[in-house]
């Protein structure tokens, strides 16, 4: 059984944690399986967030009276030191716990630090030290933040999106973070549904001893491939190899990756699902994707208003109101019943 050192933490818990974010669209019955029998295989670190809507009850359902076998993370988007404590005691009541083990800034848009006006950084400190949490993590989408994170020597882990589609600036952080003993919990280690081999993206991640992937988990197959990994983990032979050389090829260039960085948008474009619609329709085909929720999202493309903010905060230096509108194009061909073209 393969395992990581989460940094400064001394927290050891197998290469595989469970991301907590899925169970929220399936019954609380479901998602207390699913839990149990991760715990049961091997898996004691859950991760989720106190936005995740139900996901914090369901784990603390599955798990209580069960405290000291589990490592639970959670997040807060607390803009304030009152939100954070609002933030905190529901998480606690949630999870039917009296601490959380790692409780992470959920993407601040900065990196908050001991008297910055807000508060915040001060509430987890005392937090700490009352014993309502272990450690101090930050979870985020922006290259800037997460640097600053590092640099500042205040946060114990960082959670940020890495797969074998990463390109340097992500490896940087990652080289970082090891070079600071700072924990690094992989997020989107499957690109968003992008990636559909998830050995390959195993056997990439299991070269960084030092990373913690969370596999977003929602159905019982999905679980059981990881769960699988624990036992025999692939080996990144010839064949993996060249499935993440594919798909590099694919996706690198003029394709959007999803982080968020442009959010949000002045005209209320959801870019960061709009501006891949095209990649999602081809490589993770869903009826979701043309019900008319959907398409009012896409048609909000028809809304931009070209102010070129997105392209200002894009770390790729991508396009992205000719990405938009090239998806929307796409998008539109789909509904009227044409195929896209490989």
């Amino acid at each position: 059984m393969s395992q990581v050192i989460l940094g400064k933490t001394g927290i050891v818990t197998d290469k595989n944690a469970f991301g907590a974010l899925p169970i929220q669209r399936i019954p609380k019955a479901d998602a207390v399986h699913l839990l149990r029998k991760a715990y049961a295989h091997g898996i004691t670190f859950f991760d989720t967030a106190h936005t995740y809507t139900d996901s914090e009850e369901k784990i603390g359902e599955a798990f209580d009276g069960m405290r000291g076998k589990i490592y639970l993370a959670t997040k807060t988007p607390a803009k304030t030191a009152d939100e954070f404590w609002k933030d905190l005691e529901t998480s606690l009541v949630r999870m039917r716990t009296d601490y959380i083990d790692l409780m992470q800034f959920h993407n601040p848009a900065f990196c908050p630090k001991p008297d910055d006006g807000t508060g915040l950084y001060e509430a987890a400190l005392e937090a700490k030290r009352q014993g309502k949490i272990r450690h101090i993590g930050i979870s985020n989408h922006r290259l800037k933040v997460a640097h600053e994170a590092i640099e500042s020597g205040l946060y114990e882990t960082l959670q940020f999106p890495f797969s074998y589609l990463a390109g340097e600036p992500e490896l940087e952080l990652v080289e970082l973070c090891r070079t600071h003993e700072m924990g690094f919990i992989a997020m989107k280690a499957l690109a968003g549904g992008l990636i559909h081999n998830s050995a390959a993206a195993y056997a990439y991640l299991a070269q960084f001893s030092h990373v913690l992937p969370i596999w977003g988990v929602q159905r019982e197959s999905e679980l059981d491939e990881f769960l699988s990994y624990i036992v025999e983990p692939p080996v990144l032979d010839e064949a993996l190899l060249q499935v993440i050389e594919d798909d590099r090829k694919e996706l690198q260039g003029n394709f959007c990756r999803g982080c968020g960085y442009c959010m949000p948008c002045p005209a209320g474009i959801e870019i960061n699902t709009c501006a891949r619609i095209s990649l999602l329709l081809r490589r993770s085909p869903s009826a979701r994707w043309l019900e008319p929720k959907s398409q009012q999202m896409m048609q909000k493309i028809e809304d931009c208003l070209h102010c070129n903010q997105c392209v200002k905060k894009c770390p790729y230096g991508l396009d992205t109101p000719k990405l938009l509108e090239e998806n929307y194009r796409d998008y539109r061909e789909v509904l009227a019943g044409k195929p896209l073209e490989a």
